[in-house]
């Protein structure tokens, strides 16, 4: 049996344009059959089924490949760390994937978390156990001292159910390197940035370059991709010279790093959204507003913007991913806003947006999703409304008419939860879990006391 989906305007992510009068063919494992005008498509049978959205908007199902399952909407490292069993941070991490693919993002890539958390959730719903997005799933990032996630001080040391996996020297690096590949991650995070800075400032990487060389080596003859966390321009140079596959942040990042870039493939994911949150939502009582972060990340984002953009004219691949997981960047709810900021701070244009979330997340993440053509799955959404006329839309998830994953109809209940239960265990830099509804009534309160 086949399903027939009948599209009003329909987006392939192939190309910039939407085209009218068009249908999906799909068969019962959820590959698409054929994509094009309903003229042309495969006679129908008896028992194939139709579905009409010829007044929605279809496209492929959108991609996040920075969402961390194990954070748990977190307001601290210990938050993330230290004080919630992995077993429960694996059922709250199953709870806020179905929040994500509700969302209309149908694939994630979970890039480092605690022990094998995001992997049980991926062999769940793979295992048919629950609905839920696709997921590709890293490790416990490989990190050293004064490397991001070795946070606590020497005389606690990296706790076991840290997001971290503290190495002492190259040996231990790729002994953990093949323990992860053993357990079944999809890649393998390298923290590369430092804490420590130059006298100038310059961040200083946490691995030297033979060092990254070795491990993303190791990474690739095992079979797996490597990714790292790199905003300082040492830790993205070594990333883009090494041939790591995807680079997040590169904020610090010169005209080295991006020659670098092109000439090992390596491709970036800027994660606008966290840093533009912190700077948009954090209010003047908060921690971490009187840490000073605010002003110091709207610094690094306008440079870094200013940055990035020479890497985008210059050709490197940008994908989308938002640093989900975060009280500032809670799951299910901005994952959009990525786009709207490509669009927005680097000049792509709605079209470029939609296929970096589609196409060009797809290629990191497998090439059987992404498009929507045959031989591909059957993984779209359907828009009230064309995010190519705005692109704000795919935030409004009120205009979200459906989810398929694999031709498979996804539905969830909007199920309430209570974050005090959920996550805020520890000390906490903001007092708020920043959904649209609360910014929305801080944004209303504002206005209301500006009018008196």
């Amino acid at each position: 049996m086949n399903t027939v989906v009948r599209c009003g305007q329909l987006f392939t992510g192939a190309d910039d344009e939407a085209r009218a009068g068009e249908v999906l063919v799909y068969d019962e494992d959820g590959g698409l059959r054929y994509v094009g005008p309903e003229a042309n498509a495969p006679r129908r049978a008896k028992a194939d089924r139709v579905i009409d959205h010829s007044g929605g908007f279809v496209m492929p199902g959108l991609i996040d490949v920075h969402t961390h399952l194990a954070y748990g909407n977190a307001k601290s490292e210990e938050d993330i760390d230290l004080y919630s069993p992995m077993e429960f941070r694996t059922l709250r991490g199953m709870f806020f994937a179905q929040k994500v693919a509700a969302a209309g993002y149908t694939a994630i890539c979970s890039p480092g978390d605690a022990g094998q958390i995001s992997l049980s959730i991926r062999n769940a719903i793979n295992a048919g156990l629950f609905d839920g997005p696709r997921v590709v799933a890293a490790g416990p990032y490989i990190t050293t001292h004064q490397g991001l996630t070795d946070w606590y001080p020497t005389w606690i040391g990296a706790p076991s159910t840290s997001i971290g996996k503290l190495v002492t020297n190259i040996n231990e690096a790729v002994e953990e390197v093949r323990w992860q590949v053993k357990n079944g991650v999809d890649c393998i995070k390298l923290a590369l940035d430092g804490i420590q800075r130059r006298p100038d400032g310059e961040l200083i990487a946490a691995f030297t370059q033979d060092e990254t060389d070795i491990i993303v080596r190791e990474t690739h003859r095992m079979g797996k991709k490597a990714i790292a966390h790199a905003v300082g321009r040492e830790a993205t140079l070594y990333a883009a010279r090494a041939g790591v596959d995807l680079i997040f942040h590169g904020f610090d990042l010169d005209d080295e790093c991006i020659a670098a870039m092109l000439r090992t493939g390596s491709v970036l994911c800027p994660t606008l959204t966290h840093p533009k949150n912190l700077i948009e939502f954090t209010q003047p009582h908060e921690p971490a507003a009187q840490k000073g972060r605010v002003e110091q990340t709207e610094k690094r984002y306008r440079e870094g913007v200013a940055r990035l953009k020479k890497a985008v004219a210059a050709g490197v691949p940008f994908l989308t991913g938002t640093d989900t997981g975060f009280a500032i960047t809670p799951y299910g709810e901005w994952h959009a806003k990525e786009l709207e900021l490509f669009v927005a701070d680097l000049g792509f244009s709605p079209a470029a947006a939609m296929r970096a979330a589609t196409e060009v997340n797809a290629r990191f993440m497998g090439d059987h999703i992404g498009v929507l053509e045959k031989g591909r799955a059957a993984d779209f959404i359907v828009w009230d409304g064309s995010p190519l006329a705005d692109i704000h839309l795919l935030q409004d998830k009120r205009r979200l008419r459906a989810v398929y994953i694999a031709g498979k109809e996804y539905k969830m209940a909007d199920r309430p939860y209570d974050p005090r239960r959920v996550t805020d265990f520890a000390l906490s830099n903001w007092t708020d879990l920043y959904t649209q509804a609360r910014v929305a009534e801080l944004r209303a309160g504002q206005r209301r006391l500006a009018a008196e």
